[in-house]
C-alpha cells in the first residue's frame, strides 16, 4: 500500500519518545538498549540489539518521508587482494535462497523501484549497502532484497571471475568467433570489473598518493579496494571464506531512518537474522603506525602528470597522530582547529605554503581525518619543486609555532560556529543519507553514535572549554608542536607507467604458464581459457532472458498522475523580475540571481570560471580576502558566482548565457549577504601588485591534478565534448567546463613568469564591468518564510540601487560553425577509456521527448549494462536522454574494450527497433525515470527549474503525463528516427579519451591537450601485453 493511502490516519509524531518501548523492553526479537531525543536535529535515536545474534541496530526517527536503510559489516582486509571490494560486487550477483533465484538481483531491482538512492560501498575496514526511498512498499521490497543478497549470496565462481579477475581474450566475442578472430582481439589479458576499476583508480595520481600514504600511516589496514598487482592472487575459496566469517549478523550494523514505523522494520530484519546463530564478530579496531619514536620519512615513486610543468611534480605531506576519536569534544575541537589553520586563502598554512609558492594545491590527504579510532592530521602539497620538498615540513612546523604563540581570533571561531548553526537550520532532502554517512565510520570504530548525534552538548562543552582560555592553543601544543611525524613524499618517475605495464605483463605470463603446466601445453591452456570465457558469456546471456517475477516491485499505477508544484509568486522590484517561494525555512533566506549576456566573445566566456575564482581570492582595495572570508563565515552560509547557460525549452538549438549568483543567510543577515556579494563582484581589486601572482596560483592549483579529475569522471568530459559539436549550448558548456577549459587553464598555468598575465587580467576586468547590473537582463529568485518577505523586498531594492544600471553593449559575434568531424579522440595517459556518442533530438516541449527518455532507460537496463559492463568489462555504460538539451547519447566509463563498445553504441538503436518490448519492460523503464522525477527536493531547490531553465510546472506536468503514457510503438519510432536514421545521416558525434593506439586512425580527429610531456606511443607487446578494463561499485 502506498504511503499516500495512509493519509488521514492519526498517529503520534514519530520523534515522541513516549510512544517507544523503554530501555530493556523486547520488541520483535530485539532489545531496546537506550533511546535519546535530539531536539536540535528534530530526531529521536533508538539503539537496539538483536537477541539471537547480537546484531547492532540504530534507528533514527524523524518526520522525513525520505527513509533510509543500510546494513554494514566490519571487513578488516586480510591482504591487498581487494577481497572486501570483490565480495561487495559478487554479493549482489545472486541469492542462494529460493526467494530470489535469479542472476544479479541488485541490478535487476534498479528498474523495479522508486528509490532515489541505491548503492554499495567498500570503505577501508567496513562494507555497507544503503538505499533511500519515500515509498513504504518500496522500502520493504528493497530491505528484503538487500538483506537476502548480503546474508545469503550465491557467490558463484562465474560471478567471481566476472567481477573479480580472470584471464581471457581481450575481446570477449573472440570466444564466439573461434579461428576467424583477429590476433589483436584474441590476445590474452587480465579481465574483471573490479580489476579494471582499480587499474583505473591507479591511473589517478591523487588516489595513488592517498592509498600509498594509507599503506604507511595505517600498515595494519590493507588496501580494501584492492591493488591490481595483488588482486590476481585472490582465489574463489578465499572469497567464500571471507564472506562466511564477516557477512554475519553478529558482525553487522543495521541503520534505519525516517518516518516509517520501526516495528515494521524490526519484523523483517528479525525474520532474516534469526536464521543465524551468534558467532564472534571481527570487531578488531586497528590503529595507525606508532610515531612516538620520532620522525619517519617515506619516499615512493609515482607517475608524471603531463599537464603540470616537469619541475613541479613532487607531492609531500607531514602527518601527526591526534587523540582517540571516542572523545567527541576533542575530535570536534581538533576538526575546528584544522579549519582555522588551513581553510581559506587567509589561513596561516595557505599563506605560508601555497601563497608563498612552495606548492600549487593541498595534497589529497591534507586535513583532519577523524574517521578512524585515532585521528590523523596531515598537511601537504602537490606541485612541489624537488628543492622545496624539505622546506614544506619546516614551514608547517614554523606555522604551528606562530599560531600557538599568536593564538586564534575569537571572530574566526565564531564564524565556524555560525556555519554549524546554518547547517543545522538548512533543510536538505537527503538528511538521512548524510546522517548515516557521518555516523557510520565512527560507529564501526567504537565511537558512540548517540554522542555523535548530540550537537548541542558538544557545542556547549566546546564553548565552556574555550571560555577558560588557551583551549585550542593547548590542543595544538599537545598534538602538533612535536616531530613525532610521518613525512610521505611521492617523486615523479618517467618510467613509472612502463614499469606497471611490464609488471603486469610478467605477472600475466606467470599465470598463463601455471595454466599451461597444469593442462600440459599452450594450446590446451588457451582452449581452456577461451572455453571459460564462452561459458561466462553464456551465463551472462541468461541474464537478459530470465524470469524476474520472483523479484518484488512497485508499479507505475502507484505513481500519482498529477504532481503539484511549489507555489510561486512573481513581482518586480524596479526593473528586475523577482520569483518568490514562501515556505518554512527555519529563519533562512536563499537568494539566486541570473544576469544574461548577449554577444559574449569566446575569449571572455572561457575566462568566466577564472573570474569567479579570482573574486574569491583577490580581495578589494578596502578589505583583504581574509577579512572577506571571515565576514562571509560570520554573516552568511556562503555566497557564490558562476557561469550560467540554458537551452530554450522551445528550441534546443538556441540558448541563453550569463552569470549566476547565489547566497544564503539568516534573515537578519540578508543585508550583509547582499553587501558581500556586491563587494566581491564589483570591487575585487584586479590592479593590486599581487594580482598576477595570485591568479597564477589559482591557475596552477586548477591545472595540478586536472588529469586526475578527468580520470574520475572521464565519461562526463567525453559527453560534453561530443555534445559541443551538436548544439550551441553544448559548445558554450564545453568552453567553460570541458576539455578545452582544461587546455586553457593548463596552458596559462605553464606560461613563463616573464610573460606575465597582464592580458588575462585585462579580460577579467572587462568581465567585471558587465557581470552584475540592475538592468532588465537581471532577474532574481528568493526563497524565505512568509514573515520575511517584506523585509527581504526592501533589502533587495536597496541592493539593486547599488548596482550599475546598464551593461556595456558588445558587437554581435557570428555563430561559429560546429565541428563536422564525427569522431574525435583525446590522448590521455590512462589504462582504460572513456567514451560517448551523442545525437541531436528534439526540444523539451516536443512530445517525442518522453519516449526518448524511456528509450534511454530501456537500452541501459536491458542491453548496454549487459553488453558494456558484464561482457565488456567496463565499470559502467549506458544511454542517456537530456530533455531540455535536445540530446540522446551513449557513454562508457573505465572501458577496456573501446572498439567493441563503439560497435555496441552504433547498433543499439537498431536493436531497440527490432526488440519486442513487453509491458513489463516499459513498466520498469517508467519506474526508472520517475526515481529522479519524483526524488525529494529540499525547500531551497523548489522553483529553481522554472527560474533557471524556463520549464514551467505546466510543462513538467505535460511531460509527466507523456512519460506515464509512453507506448512500445513510440519507443520504436524514436529509436528509428533519432538514433538509427540520425546515425545514417552522419549526425552522431563520437568522442573517446585514453591511450592512443593504432585503431585511432586517420578517420579520427586527434586533439592534444598540450601536455608538458607527450605520452610515449604504447609499446606493442605480444601475448603477455596487458590491457585494461574498468570499473567498480
Amino acid at each position: 500500500m502506498l504511503r499516500n493511502a495512509t493519509k488521514g490516519v492519526v498517529r503520534k509524531g514519530v520523534t515522541e519518545l513516549a510512544q517507544y518501548p523503554k530501555p530493556g523492553d523486547k520488541l520483535h526479537g530485539f532489545t531496546l538498549l537506550r533511546s535519546k531525543h535530539v531536539p536540535e536535529l528534530e530526531l529521536t535515536a533508538l539503539h537496539l540489539q538483536h537477541d539471537k545474534t547480537g546484531a547492532d541496530y540504530l534507528h533514527v526517527a524523524r518526520e522525513d518521508k525520505n527513509n533510509v536503510f543500510s546494513i554494514g559489516f566490519k571487513t578488516n582486509p586480510p591482504d591487498d587482494t581487494g577481497v572486501p571490494h570483490i565480495l561487495e560486487h559478487t554479493t549482489l550477483c545472486g541469492s542462494e535462497n529460493d526467494r530470489y533465484p535469479i542472476r544479479d538481483p541488485f541490478f535487476k531491482m534498479l528498474p523495479r523501484t522508486l528509490s532515489n538512492f541505491m548503492n554499495a560501498f567498500t570503505a577501508s575496514d567496513h562494507t555497507f549497502y544503503p538505499f533511500a526511498t519515500t515509498n513504504e512498499q518500496d522500502f520493504k521490497n528493497l530491505m528484503g532484497v538487500y538483506l537476502d543478497a548480503t546474508l545469503h549470496p550465491l557467490l558463484k565462481q562465474s560471478d567471481f571471475t566476472q567481477e573479480g579477475w580472470r584471464i581471457g581474450p581481450e575481446n570477449p566475442k573472440v570466444a564466439l568467433a573461434g579461428e576467424s578472430a583477429k590476433p589483436e582481439d584474441s590476445k590474452l589479458v587480465f579481465k574483471g570489473v573490479v580489476y579494471n576499476e582499480m587499474k583505473g583508480q591507479m591511473s589517478d595520481a591523487g588516489y595513488l598518493y592517498y592509498i600509498r600514504f594509507q599503506d604507511h600511516i595505517f600498515p595494519a589496514i590493507n588496501n580494501s579496494g584492492g591493488d591490481p598487482q595483488k588482486m590476481t592472487d585472490l582465489t574463489y575459496e578465499q572469497l567464500k571464506k571471507f564472506h562466511a566469517e564477516h557477512y554475519h549478523p553478529s558482525n553487522a550494523k543495521v541503520f534505519t531512518y525516517g518516518d516509517m514505523p520501526l516495528a515494521d522494520h524490526l519484523v523483517e530484519v528479525n525474520a532474516q537474522l534469526s536464521a543465524f546463530e551468534k558467532i564472534e564478530g571481527d570487531f578488531e579496531i586497528r590503529r595507525p603506525v606508532d610515531l612516538s619514536g620520532g620522525p619517519q620519512n617515506v619516499t615512493v615513486a609515482g607517475p608524471i602528470d603531463p599537464l603540470v610543468p616537469l619541475d613541479m611534480q613532487y607531492k609531500t605531506s607531514t602527518s601527526w597522530l591526534m587523540g582517540d576519536t571516542t572523545n567527541i569534544l576533542e575530535n570536534f575541537s581538533v576538526g575546528l582547529l584544522s579549519n582555522l589553520l588551513m581553510d581559506g586563502y587567509g589561513s596561516p598554512l595557505y599563506r605560508n605554503l601555497i601563497e608563498a609558492g612552495l606548492g600549487t594545491e593541498w595534497s589529497p590527504n591534507s586535513g583532519f581525518d577523524g574517521s578512524g579510532r585515532v585521528g590523523i592530521f596531515s598537511i601537504g602539497l602537490t606541485g612541489v619543486k624537488e628543492a622545496d620538498v624539505p622546506k614544506v615540513k619546516e614551514t608547517i612546523h614554523k606555522t604551528f609555532q606562530e599560531a600557538y604563540e599568536n593564538g586564534f581570533d575569537q571572530s574566526k571561531i565564531e564564524g565556524y560556529l555560525h556555519q554549524l548553526e546554518l547547517g543545522l537550520k538548512h533543510k536538505t532532502a537527503k538528511f538521512g543519507m548524510s546522517l548515516m554517512q557521518r555516523i557510520k565510520p565512527g560507529w564501526f570504530e567504537g565511537v558512540d553514535p548517540f554522542e555523535a548525534l548530540a550537537w548541542n552538548d558538544t557545542i556547549n562543552a566546546f564553548q565552556a572549554e574555550l571560555a577558560k582560555g588557551g583551549y585550542l592553543e593547548g590542543l595544538l601544543k599537545k598534538y602538533l608542536l612535536n616531530d613525532d611525524t610521518l613525512t610521505f613524499t611521492m617523486t615523479p618517475s618517467a618510467t613509472y607507467a612502463d614499469e606497471l605495464v611490464s609488471e603486469e605483463a610478467t605477472r600475466l605470463a606467470t599465470k598463463i604458464e601455471e595454466v599451461t603446466k597444469k593442462l600440459g601445453g599452450e594450446a590446451e591452456a588457451r582452449a581452456q581459457l577461451e572455453k571459460r570465457e564462452l561459458e561466462l558469456l553464456e551465463e551472462q546471456g541468461k541474464s537478459n532472458t530470465q524470469d524476474l517475477s520472483c523479484l518484488p516491485t512497485v508499479y507505475v499505477k502507484d505513481i500519482p498522475r498529477q504532481k503539484d508544484g511549489a507555489t510561486l509568486r512573481d513581482s518586480k522590484v524596479d526593473k528586475v523580475n523577482v520569483q518568490w517561494r514562501e515556505a518554512p525555512t527555519n529563519g533562512l533566506t536563499y537568494f539566486r540571481a541570473v544576469n544574461t549576456f548577449e554577444n559574449l566573445p569566446d575569449e571572455l566566456r572561457e575566462l568566466i570560471p577564472l573570474f569567479t575564482d579570482s573574486i574569491m581570492r583577490l580581495g578589494t582595495p578596502d578589505m583583504s580576502m581574509e577579512q572577506l572570508e571571515d565576514l562571509m563565515k560570520l554573516k552568511t552560509g556562503g555566497v557564490s558566482a558562476g557561469y550560467y547557460s540554458t537551452p530554450s525549452p522551445f528550441d534546443f538549438k538556441s540558448s541563453t548565457e550569463g552569470m549566476s549568483f547565489s547566497g544564503t543567510a539568516l534573515d537578519r543577515n540578508v543585508p550583509d549577504m547582499f553587501n558581500i556579494l556586491r563587494m566581491l563582484v564589483l570591487e575585487t581589486d584586479f590592479d593590486s601588485i599581487e594580482t598576477q601572482s595570485r591568479i597564477r596560483q589559482l591557475l596552477q592549483g586548477s591545472a595540478d591534478g586536472a588529469v586526475n579529475s578527468i580520470a574520475s569522471s572521464g565519461h562526463v568530459f567525453a559527453r560534453t565534448a561530443a555534445e559541443a559539436n551538436i548544439t550551441d549550448y553544448g559548445r558554450l558548456r564545453e568552453q567553460v567546463g570541458g576539455l578545452s577549459q582544461v587546455k586553457l587553464v593548463t596552458s596559462l598555468a605553464s606560461r613563463p613568469e616573464s610573460e606575465g598575465l597582464a592580458d588575462v587580467v585585462e579580460k577579467l576586468k572587462a568581465i567585471q564591468k558587465f557581470a552584475l547590473s540592475s538592468s532588465s537582463t537581471f532577474r532574481t529568485a528568493i526563497t524565505c518564510g512568509s514573515e520575511s518577505v517584506s523585509e527581504n523586498e526592501a533589502y533587495l531594492q536597496k541592493f539593486l540601487s547599488t548596482l550599475p544600471s546598464s551593461t556595456p553593449s558588445s558587437p554581435k559575434v557570428p555563430a561559429p560553425n560546429l565541428s563536422r568531424n564525427s569522431k574525435t579522440f583525446f590522448p590521455l595517459p590512462y589504462q582504460v577509456y572513456y567514451g560517448a556518442l551523442a545525437l541531436p533530438t528534439v526540444s523539451y516541449t516536443s512530445s517525442a521527448g518522453a519516449p526518448l527518455q524511456i528509450l534511454s532507460q530501456l537500452l541501459t537496463h536491458k542491453h548496454l549494462h549487459h553488453e558494456i559492463r558484464e561482457k565488456g568489462g567496463a565499470y559502467g555504460g549506458g544511454a542517456y536522454s537530456k530533455g531540455i538539451n535536445g540530446i540522446f547519447g551513449f557513454y562508457s566509463y573505465r572501458d577496456p574494450n573501446p572498439q567493441n563498445t563503439m560497435s555496441i553504441m552504433r547498433n543499439a538503436g537498431q536493436w531497440a527497433v527490432e526488440k519486442q518490448w513487453t509491458p513489463r519492460d516499459l513498466e520498469e523503464a517508467k519506474l526508472s525515470v520517475f526515481q529522479s522525477v519524483d526524488a525529494p527536493e529540499s525547500v531551497s531547490s523548489e522553483g529553481m527549474t522554472r527560474f533557471l531553465s524556463g520549464v514551467t510546472d505546466e510543462m513538467l506536468q505535460t511531460r509527466r503525463e507523456q512519460l506515464l503514457d509512453v507506448t512500445t510503438e513510440q519507443v520504436r519510432e524514436v529509436a528509428q528516427k533519432y538514433v538509427v536514421d540520425a546515425l545514417e545521416k552522419g549526425e552522431g558525434k563520437m568522442v573517446f579519451l585514453g591511450e592512443k593506439k593504432p585503431w585511432v586512425d586517420a578517420n579520427w580527429e586527434v586533439k592534444e591537450l598540450g601536455m608538458a610531456t607527450a605520452p610515449a606511443e604504447p609499446e606493442i607487446l605480444d601475448e603477455e601485453d596487458v590491457k585494461d578494463a574498468a570499473l567498480g561499485s
